[in-house]
């Protein structure tokens, strides 16, 4: 293990939300850290927990106004910031479908007739 932890390099965790600051990213590592002791452990989530709720907050917050003052000036950039905040995300159709014999149909008039050629 030694080693190991010698040649191997530490890759730095990256933020998977855009809320995370390095902070957040420090303290997952001290809890991580904190395994063994289930007392330390609950301690260092708790204090995990409330500041990701702070941090997540905050940022909500901060885009809520961004999105109130583009309300009249750009309103594609705020149905944009709307979907990202909540989360929506819609899906483009491919505009196929298959057949019962396991065909996959393109042709929009074939898929109107059900895949039949007739």
């Amino acid at each position: 293990m030694e080693a190991a932890t010698e040649v191997i390099p530490k890759v730095k965790r990256k933020a998977k939300q855009k809320w995370m600051a390095e902070e957040i990213l420090d303290l997952m590592e001290e809890r991580r850290c904190a395994k063994g002791n289930k007392e330390k452990y609950e301690q260092k989530h708790k204090k995990l927990q409330e500041k990701c709720n702070m941090s997540k907050e905050n940022c909500i917050n901060e885009k809520c106004k961004e999105i109130e003052q583009q309300r009249k000036h750009a309103p594609q950039t705020m149905y944009r910031n709307i979907e990202e905040i909540t989360g929506k995300r819609t899906f483009l159709s491919t505009g196929c479908i298959k057949a019962m014999n396991g065909d996959i149909i393109i042709d929009k008039e074939k898929i109107e007739r059900g895949g039949q050629n007739t």
